[in-house]
């Protein structure tokens, strides 16, 4: 497995990069362009939609980009009159003419039919091109493969919550499969907490952790929350680094399984 190959993301068709970066934790434009010009094209504008992710969209569509690009626009809207709204706010922000994907975040049971219409209207107009959906409840994501209605799911999946590699993952379609793509890597910094550990095991970097996820087969696109630069190239070490070798899983897995079982956030 060499994590420098591109994944075709689904239903979706789509050419996309191991690592996703998300541009709501403050990383500046020139970050987020040098990440794309690592291949990680994977681009989620969520709730925080910060000028940097939107200057580096702008700068690459400006260098006729576009065509690798895959801009991930997220809504949290409960009403579905606000939908179209928020989604052309954002489109505007970017100089973009359409999002390739929109995603309904935190959906713990399939989104209501008002919700579902208000998206799909969004796809018959153009502005978005794939539906995904975003939730905890890790059940109802086998669910939402079956109706077909989205290509992509985003699922949280770490060392520390690693129900999805039985109640997931095994359980979705054989064909026609949605796009998988991870969040919260390091169960948000708490694996990256020396006082965290267990005694006696070293501490994970951000790269082990996104190298875990990475290194299950179901996954396409684990994502990265970058600050910084140097963050951000933490990241690409995961890139370098490769999958885990046996006894790297069965650390991760020994770190995580006592982080989880703590509860601690």
């Amino acid at each position: 497995m060499d994590f420098n190959e591109p994944r075709i993301l689904g239903k979706t068709g789509r050419r996309v990069g191991r690592l996703g970066v998300a541009g709501g934790y403050g990383a500046p434009a020139e970050v987020l362009e040098e990440a794309f010009e690592r291949g990680c094209n994977y681009f989620y504008w969520g709730s925080f939609r910060r000028p940097g992710m939107a200057e580096a969209i702008r700068n690459l569509v400006g260098r006729g980009k576009r065509d690798q690009l895959v801009v991930v626009v997220q809504v949290y809207n409960r009403l579905a009159g606000m939908m179209a709204g928020s989604v052309e706010r954002a489109l505007r922000k970017g100089n973009l003419d359409h999002a390739d994907v929109l995603l309904l975040g935190w959906y713990n049971s399939l989104p209501p039919a008002r919700i579902l219409e208000a998206a799909h209207r969004l796809k018959e107009r153009g502005l978005v091109k794939s539906l995904a959906m975003s939730g905890h409840h890790r059940p109802i994501f086998p669910v939402a493969a079956e109706t077909g209605i989205f290509e992509i799911l985003h699922i949280r999946y770490n060392a520390a919550h690693r129900g999805a590699e039985t109640e997931v993952f095994q359980k979705l379609p054989a064909a026609n499969r949605p796009g998988i793509v991870t969040y919260t890597a390091t169960r948000w910094g708490q694996l990256l907490k020396p006082k965290k550990m267990p005694a006696g095991e070293k501490t994970p970097r951000a790269s082990d952790c996104y190298r875990f996820v990475l290194s299950n087969p179901a996954v396409d696109v684990c994502m990265a929350g970058p600050k910084n630069r140097e963050e951000m190239r933490e990241a690409f070490a995961t890139l370098e680094r490769g999958p885990l070798n046996e006894e790297e899983m069965a650390w991760m897995r020994r770190v995580g399984g006592h982080v989880h079982a703590r509860g601690w956030f």
